[in-house]
């Protein structure tokens, strides 16, 4: 059986180098099309510099891109070995020797969680440190970006915002910070100030935000406003490009996220982030998944059945995916017993497909 399995494990990862190629390098030739002329915004800095700029934006983002289309990469994968398999009538072969059908794809589910591994290295591993860089859209120039920041929250609970952040100088100009504090036993804030100045410059060294003119008027508080010369926060300028939207959360890593939690946000952020978190140990599950429910369909043994087998395969694979995105806009929207649940619909998509693909490997004919 080593030999067979060889061969079958030889089949699959040429199919899934050829899959990621064409998934990926289609995804990317999209977007290049369709954002070729924002690109091209900067035309004055030189074509090599320009070229330079598309290679870093695609590089990057090639971690984002195969995040998302990890499940079905495998799945044409295994489609493609299986095809061959089956055009050369070498199943028919396998099974004349005597040897299960269900034992001839056992190379493909070993092979399949070891890449759904390289999937949670991606997520968890890969992307957080690469988050301020893939947030940046492709009309600016890499180190050069420039934000508005809008009601950020640190640990200390305090709200900044500024009319812009300077990724290359990592300043804050004109920056308002509402500083707040929880009420006694509760996760309602109640303001205590505001913290007002001209720049916050972030200071490696000691951590804090270095303020310029930095004045900090007490609530209620008739007397003048008191100078301040620093603000200690936990948000840093490599926390601010990924912080500033909801959206952009998804580039967070488990541990990041369950900080965000325990900072007792509103209940819609809460929602959110418990979405994510739970949707992170999801996924890759929901991604073997969509491996089981398609094989029993595409191990068939004539030729001549095997296009209609791809089809139902990838239609099935795509009901599945299109189920779980349907999840995942509801699991912060929609209010079950009166409250947000994001860990039902997180977990939703596995309790309707794992029975399904049960009973797809119980039926296949060996």
């Amino acid at each position: 059986m080593k030999i067979l399995d060889k061969y079958i494990a030889k089949n699959f990862l040429v199919g899934y180098a050829i899959a990621f190629c064409v998934l990926i390098g289609l995804r990317i030739i999209i977007d290049l099309f369709v954002n070729l002329d924002e690109f091209t915004e900067h035309a004055d800095i030189g074509t090599m510099a320009v070229i330079k700029n598309i290679l870093l934006y695609y590089t990057l983002n090639t971690t984002l891109y195969f995040r998302d289309f990890a499940g079905m990469i495998i799945v044409v994968a295994a489609a493609f070995s299986l095809c061959k398999l089956v055009r050369n009538n070498e199943l028919v072969a396998v099974m004349a020797s005597g040897v299960s059908l269900k034992r001839v794809i056992a190379p493909i589910l070993v092979l399949s969680v070891i890449l759904t591994g390289f999937l949670i290295i991606d997520q968890e591993l890969l992307i957080p440190p690469l988050s301020d860089r893939l947030v940046r859209s492709q009309d600016s120039l890499p180190g050069q970006e420039k934000y508005d920041v809008w009601f950020i929250s640190d640990k200390n609970g305090s709200l900044i915002c500024a009319k812009q952040f300077d990724v290359k100088t990592a300043t804050l100009h004109n920056p308002t910070i509402i500083t707040r504090r929880l009420k006694d036993k509760s996760i309602v804030w109640d303001v205590t100030g505001r913290i007002d100045a001209e720049r916050a410059a972030y200071n490696q060294k000691t951590g804090k935000w270095d303020l310029t003119g930095g004045r900090f008027t007490e609530k209620d508080s008739k007397s003048t406003a008191r100078s301040v010369s620093s603000y200690a926060s936990d948000i840093t300028p490599k926390d601010i490009p990924v912080r500033r939207k909801s959206e952009d959360k998804t580039l967070l890593s488990s541990r990041q996220l369950s900080a965000l939690a325990a900072q007792k946000t509103k209940v819609k952020d809460l929602a959110e982030l418990y979405s994510q978190k739970h949707f992170r140990i999801t996924e890759p599950v929901i991604n073997l998944i969509m491996l089981l429910v398609s094989l029993p369909i595409l191990v068939c043994r004539d030729p001549k059945s095997m296009k209609s087998a791809v089809m139902i395969s990838f239609a099935t694979t795509g009901a599945c995916l299109i189920f779980n995105f349907v999840c995942k806009m509801l699991a912060t929207e929609e209010v079950i017993f009166s409250r947000v649940m994001p860990e039902l619909w997180a977990w939703l998509p596995i309790f309707i497909f794992l029975p399904i693909a049960f009973l797809e490997l119980d039926s296949m004919k060996t």
